[in-house]
This record gives structure tokens, sequence and C-alpha cells, in this order.
């Protein structure tokens, strides 16, 4: 209850206040969010093997406007360290998994990834401030549409957004140097580790049930085998097909 009244009046003071200012208040909402993921971490470093974030990880977390990628109805609470509700059933993922996930996949300024499940647009956006192309693919319209008119709203010319089925990955701009999925099938679909480049990353939930998903780092090899770890175990809504996919 405190925190909700705390954020409530950071953003009653926003409304009645400069841009310059808004900035400063958003800035220390995202500043505290990044203090409780670097804690959050610290917590589960022993299960992830990434007790430390990267800098560059966490730079990029302190400056994406996660406000701007929830509904109006959901700003009081965008800074919280939890997922939110974004509409069509789908949700926003919790920071910290956002921060995890683009740490796991190790980015790189020159790397080309690929996102199954756009969603709000917003782990698109963080993973825009850390490598040089961004393609993504969310299967509800009406999200994808959305996701498309704001990152472009917000200058991120480096993502590219298709509304699809994420399943069978984006043939065309492969391979990809790290591809992550923020919904969870039951199983690693063949076709996104095909589309890995060697040596490269996808985090990926996965599982029969949502009771029962494993946050999954998986490795290309050289030798085009690939090898996977469980990281977390974690809640991500199912990875929806197109009904007329196979």
């Amino acid at each position: 209850m405190m925190a909700v009244l705390l954020a409530a009046l950071f953003f009653l003071a926003v409304a009645h206040a400069g841009p310059s200012t808004a900035q400063d208040r958003h800035s220390a909402l995202r500043a505290h969010m990044v203090a409780e993921i670097a804690a959050m971490a610290r917590e589960t470093g022993g299960a992830t093997g990434r007790p430390n974030l990267s800098e560059a990880v966490m730079t990029a977390m302190g400056r994406v406007p996660r406000h701007r990628f929830v509904p109006v109805a959901q700003r009081l609470s965008a800074y919280e360290n939890r997922p939110l509700p974004i509409g069509e059933g789908q949700t926003i993922s919790q920071p910290f998994l956002v921060a995890l996930m683009t740490d796991l996949l190790a980015p790189k300024p020159g790397d080309t990834v690929l996102e199954v499940g756009t969603g709000s647009g917003y782990q698109a956006a963080v993973l825009a401030e850390l490598v040089a192309r961004v393609y993504t693919i969310e299967i509800v319209e009406p999200l994808g549409r959305r996701a498309m008119q704001l990152l472009e709203q917000l200058g991120y010319r480096n993502v590219e957004v298709r509304i699809g089925d994420g399943y069978n990955g984006w043939v065309e701009a492969a391979p990809f140097d790290s591809i992550i999925v923020t919904a969870a099938p039951a199983e690693i679909p063949k076709p996104l580790i095909d589309q890995l480049k060697p040596g490269g990353r996808m985090v990926i939930p996965a599982g029969e049930s949502s009771d029962r998903q494993d946050l999954l780092l998986v490795e290309k090899q050289p030798d085009g085998t690939s090898t996977t770890r469980r990281t977390l175990p974690v809640r991500f809504v199912p990875l929806t097909r197109d009904r007329g996919a196979r």
C-alpha cells in the first residue's frame, strides 16, 4: 500500500510539472527499479549464474521508459518489479526477468537479435539499446500494431516488427546472434534453434503448463549441436500458434 501511495504521489507531481521535471521523476522511479533488479539478481545468482547483471544491461533498463509501454490505468505501477496486464490477455514481463533474459543473451553492439512475442514492445526497446538490429514477431495483431507505433514514436529505428506466428522464426533475417522468446511453448521450437548462428544463444521459457515452466538458456555449438541449461522456474503466457500452423 505504501509503495502504491508513493508512486501515486510521484505521478501527481509529474502531472503538474514541466517536461524536465517529469523526466526527472521517471528517472528516479527507474533508478529505484534498477536497484531492485540488482538485489534480486544477487538473490538468484546461484541458480542463474548471473549474480551481477552487466553494466550495459542495467543502463538500458534505466533508460527505457517502461511507463510508456503499459496502459494508462497501469502507469502508477509501471516501475514496480512485477508483471502488468497490457490487454488482449497478455502481460508485460517483470523488469527483473527482462533484465535477466537480456543479460543471459550476452548481447553485443553489432548483434542481430530475434524476439518472439513482441507484446508491449518493452523487451524489444531494451534490446534496441544494446544491439545493432532487433527483429520482433507478435501474433496478436492489436498488440503488434501498438508496439510498432510506440517504438517508432520513441525513436527505435533499429527494430522491425512483424505480425504473425513466431514459432517458425524469421527465415529471411536469419541467422541470428541470439533469440529471445517471451511466451512459453511446451518444447523448444526446432526452427528457432536452426536460425541461431553457431555460438549463438537463445533464452526461452518452456513447459507443459503454466505451473511447470523453466527459463532455459540454449547455446548452439560450432558443430551445430546445442546445449540447454535450466535457470529459474518461471510463469509466462503460453506461446500462441496460428490456427492454421502445423
